[in-house]
């Protein structure tokens, strides 16, 4: 382990000394056909379910349309993914996708692909203090009230916690922030008690699972409903109520529609999720990579600031998931099958 750590440290001080004279050399792509269009795409992750659905379907929209592209993950790792885009760089490609782990630690991605003369889109993800050229996602402040606004129509007096994400993600702000649009009102009018407010450290469940511990133990129990972030965070949320006898007594949110969030709707023990088509997602950034890469126009929708400039943004529309609305949301959609969720 110290061995690869040691390699990646190696790795990452020569992408950062060979900067200035690889970008004044002509790239080579290492593809048969230069003319075709090869497209880079950087996951964050793939211990997560979703990030596998978004890998296949963009690999594949890219290849219907003509070109080449080539998918690599970090696992997590901020300097991984930093060497994973120089090795893309140098490999020729016309356009990197990024899913970046850390917001902030994202904008050397996008310096080191202009030195090169490389654009970065960013997916799903925003990657923050850059000049990052395009940016495609769902509506995260929606995806907050989408949650809360279910939580509340379930229990609209009492002890709440919100349970985020990672503080390094941008979307994580995003869905607290709109969350806290819902909540703060009645907080304000006395209607609920917010007894906890906190991120989760790498969006790990297991984290998310120690915190709601912590919470239950300081509130004796009393807790009334759970606004978490995801479905990986509400996995731990309701490990935690349910060693206390309030898994399914309590609502929690959730987001991703994961087949596991989603088989706890099933079951009753989480209330909703927040469904962002990924196929929409996935096929309408392969095609704007594609258009970036041949220099085409791209049309946008609005722009995001990122803390440092106004990026062209492409925003789509999340749906909320209950219980009675899986098979005329993600069943329809052929994201997920009856099968799958309903099976024993």
């Amino acid at each position: 382990m110290i061995g690869l750590l040691l390699s990646i440290v190696a790795l990452v001080g020569t992408a950062c000394s060979t900067t200035e004279t690889s970008s004044k050399q002509a790239s080579v792509k290492l593809i048969q056909d230069e003319s075709v269009p090869y497209i880079g795409f950087l996951l964050d992750t793939l211990e997560e379910e979703r990030w596998y659905k978004d890998k296949q379907l963009f690999e594949d929209h890219v290849k219907s349309l003509g070109g080449q592209v080539k998918t690599l993950a970090a696992n997590g790792s901020d300097a991984v993914q930093l060497v994973q885009a120089q090795l893309l760089i140098e490999e020729g490609v016309d356009v990197l996708v990024v899913v970046p782990h850390n917001a902030e630690e994202g904008a050397k991605i996008v310096e080191l692909a202009h030195k090169h003369k490389v654009k970065v889109i960013s997916y799903d993800r925003l990657i923050t203090k850059s000049d990052l050229d395009y940016y495609i996602s769902f509506d995260n402040k929606k995806v907050g009230v989408l949650q809360a606004t279910e939580i509340v129509k379930h229990i609209p007096k009492g002890n709440f916690a919100y349970i985020g994400g990672a503080e390094t993600d941008n979307n994580a702000v995003l869905f607290r922030e709109g969350a806290l649009s819902v909540l703060q009102p009645l907080i304000d009018k006395g209607d609920i008690t917010l007894l906890a407010d906190q991120y989760t450290e790498e969006w790990n469940p297991k984290n998310a699972e120690n915190n709601m511990k912590a919470i239950l133990t300081k509130a004796n129990n009393k807790v009334d409903a759970v606004v978490a972030a995801n479905d990986g965070t509400a996995g731990g949320v309701i490990n935690a109520l349910s060693n206390v006898g309030l898994a399914g007594k309590v609502p929690v949110s959730g987001q991703d529609a994961e087949l596991d969030g989603v088989k706890r709707l099933v079951t009753g023990t989480q209330t909703m999720t927040v469904y962002k088509p990924i196929p929409v997602i996935a096929t309408q950034a392969a095609e704007m990579a594609y258009q970036v890469a041949k220099d085409e126009t791209i049309t946008t929708d609005t722009t995001i600031n990122n803390q440092k400039t106004d990026v062209p943004t492409i925003l789509l529309e999340p749906m909320p998931v209950t219980k009675e609305t899986i098979k005329s949301t993600i069943v329809k959609d052929g994201y997920l099958t009856e099968e799958e969720i309903y099976r024993k």
